[in-house]
């Protein structure tokens, strides 16, 4: 009976010694450990919800339109912005307004919308045109969607 008491104890301390190891406490008797991993798994869910928050606001707000000119009238082009209902369509209809074909297409609509493309023109395009054609494709997706 004493040796299991003696193993709780152990036990015990060993959990004690654990938990303030976790928790950084500085603390010695048992009701401090516990009252500062109290406090450290508080600090940590605060830390938690405003991770989620942040990422949240993140996905809310993330909009990204790049266009780079490759060799000839190809370009790769790569569009990020919060996931809609068609903002596929309304890309693709930017590309054909200005007689782009494309060539290769990656997209994914997981978290976001996000499209890496290359694509050709017919006759000659302005990077800057391009980026402002989808730029507007993605924002009047976006104001139909509300």
């Amino acid at each position: 009976m004493a040796s299991r008491r003696v193993q709780s104890k152990m036990a015990m301390r060993s959990k004690l010694h654990l938990l303030r190891t976790l928790t950084n406490s500085k603390s010695v008797k048992k009701n401090s450990i516990i009252l500062d991993a109290f406090l450290y798994i508080i600090k940590l869910r605060l830390q938690l919800e405003a991770i989620q928050r942040e990422y949240h606001n993140l996905l809310n707000h993330v909009q990204e339109v790049k266009v780079e000119k490759l060799t000839g009238t190809r370009f790769f082009v790569k569009v990020t912005c919060k996931k809609g209902k068609d903002v596929l369509v309304s890309v693709l209809e930017a590309f054909e307004e200005m007689k782009l074909s494309v060539v290769q297409a990656r997209v994914t609509s997981k978290y976001f919308f996000g499209m890496e493309a290359i694509v050709e023109a017919e006759n000659e395009a302005d990077v800057r045109a391009l980026t402002i054609a989808l730029q507007m494709a993605i924002h009047k997706q976006s104001i139909e969607n509300l």
